[in-house]
């Protein structure tokens, strides 16, 4: 459970006991907007303050600082700090959303906005919304409380709201609350999610969403489609594993982009024969991050509507270490043929990816994206709050850097070495899952990957380090954070307007 957004009137102001006001330093002083009430929940306020006494309350030139002043009267008054520099990027607005519903726990609060201090308002308060979603996010197992509002009121002169504005306003709130449900699967507990229970949590989710047509397989269906590394990698456990094939065409008679996503879905992760140790072991719930995002990104796709198509596939299995599990030194065959000797068992998130990845190129589209919570050298390289981004394409990563800066989850591009490609060369299969110990384990991961897409263009996220927060920070809650999801999402609105590569 968490927060929910609309937009109000300054009407309702009295009916509210938290009352959020933004504040911007200028010239050595703390304002406020010329365009709030000069009385606000009982207080009168002067509309300016010395920087020196907002320090002193924890209100600072940084901006999602806060400070509450606490009177007698019907409300609490919050100032939010926007800062110093005279406008805000998306990802600060984001900032400052979260500070706002953070400062009034988990009662309904209103935020005070004047559109005539904004430029481009309703991207500024989809970004307010985002970050007010997303920071609220508390994993539903704990939480009984009914869910409270974070009520936006524009106040000054033109407090008109045009479609645009709530249109705009409506769309953050769809991405926010994707987001949210992908998290709510990631921390689920494992034996609460296994990848039959994650497919019917998907199905019942996406059955309602427009325009997305949605199958699971089961173990047969899987054994049919001849998918040796899903089933690999599935024979150490009890649970049969599942795939999840869905489609979004919101224009069947039309030409439009085609981008197919593909997402690992380890719902528990031991390692398997190659087990991991006790601390290795404690986040691996978190396994099955990449489809959630992929998932998760269908779903909001549909409730904006965009204007592409969309190839989902998400398979879901667990890696355990039953009596049948696979062995190191075992092979195994992989959709379009290609046959991999397993020398690590728990390098296991490529196999099941080179089967998603042979069933996506199998669709024919544009592009196709994968994102996986896929190697411990990407977090060591990059730590817990940048994704790794690898990709044969200069102008994918060219619409991928633009949706990361739109999003604000950071991106590094890391090369494809080609020499590296010797790394996985098996003297008895067509490669083998891993590379030199202690070596380029990131890359020699997506050099793997690379041999399943063909010549389709395509991008890997690996996002082992940032998939899950260990504390709260920014609008990030601690726990799976869903990342990537939001910046597939704006590259997939770009490239429905016909901003990005094959449009």
């Amino acid at each position: 459970m968490g927060k929910t957004v609309r937009l109000g009137t300054l009407e309702e102001i009295e009916e509210f006991a938290s009352i959020v006001l933004l504040v911007r330093f200028v010239d050595g002083e703390c304002e406020l907007s010329q365009w709030v009430p000069s009385n606000v929940g009982g207080m009168t306020l002067p509309t300016r303050v010395t920087s020196e006494w907002a320090t002193r309350q924890g209100l600072t030139t940084t901006v999602g600082s806060s400070t509450t002043l606490r009177s007698t009267g019907p409300a609490n008054v919050t100032l939010v700090s926007c800062g110093a520099a005279p406008t805000n990027t998306l990802d600060e607005w984001r900032r400052i959303g979260a500070s706002a519903v953070r400062s009034s726990s988990n009662i309904s609060s209103a935020l005070l906005f004047a559109p005539s201090d904004l430029a481009n308002t309703g991207e500024v308060l989809a970004s307010l919304a985002e970050g007010a979603i997303l920071s609220s996010y508390v994993f539903s197992a704990k939480d009984t409380s009914d869910l409270s509002e974070l009520v936006l009121i524009p106040t000054g002169p033109d407090r008109a709201v045009d479609a645009d504005i709530e249109a705009k306003l409506k769309d953050g709130i769809i991405v926010a609350e994707a987001v949210n449900w992908a998290k709510e699967l990631i921390d689920c507990p494992p034996s609460q999610l296994a990848p039959k229970e994650l497919a019917k949590r998907a199905l019942r989710r996406l059955e309602k969403d427009p325009h997305i047509k949605v199958d699971s397989w089961s173990g047969s269906k899987v054994e049919e489609e001849k998918l040796g590394g899903l089933l690999g990698v599935s024979l150490g456990s009890s649970q049969s594993p599942r795939l999840v094939y869905a489609t979004y065409d919101p224009q069947p008679h039309a030409v439009l982009p085609h981008v197919a996503l593909v997402g690992k879905g380890v719902t528990f992760d031991s390692g398997g024969l190659s087990i991991k140790t006790y601390a290795g072991m404690l986040t691996m719930k978190t396994d099955m991050t990449g489809a959630a995002v992929v998932l998760s990104v269908l779903s909001a796709v549909s409730r904006l509507g965009l204007k592409l198509r969309l190839t989902v596939i998400a398979p879901l299995t667990e890696n355990l270490l039953g009596s049948s599990a696979m062995k190191p030194g075992d092979v195994l065959t992989i959709r379009n043929g290609m046959t991999i000797e397993v020398l690590n068992t728990d390098a296991e998130g490529r196999l099941i990816l080179a089967d998603g990845l042979s069933l996506a190129v199998e669709a024919k589209p544009d592009s196709i994206i994968d994102v996986a919570t896929l190697t411990g050298a990407q977090a060591v390289a990059l730590g817990d709050e940048v994704g790794a981004i690898f990709t044969n394409s200069d102008d994918l990563a060219t619409a991928f850097a633009a949706a990361s800066e739109r999003s604000g989850e950071a991106l590094w591009r890391l090369p494809l070495v080609e020499s590296y490609e010797s790394h996985i060369d098996s003297e008895i299969a067509d490669m083998k899952n891993v590379g030199k110990a202690g070596n380029a384990g990131a890359i020699s991961a997506a050099l793997l990957l690379r041999r399943f897409v063909a010549e389709t263009p395509w991008v890997h996220l690996d996002i082992a380090g940032p998939g899950r927060s260990d504390n709260e920070r920014g609008y990030a809650t601690k726990g799976g954070t869903a990342f990537s999801a939001r910046t597939i999402i704006e590259f997939l609105r770009a490239l429905s307007l016909g901003q990005s590569p094959n449009a």
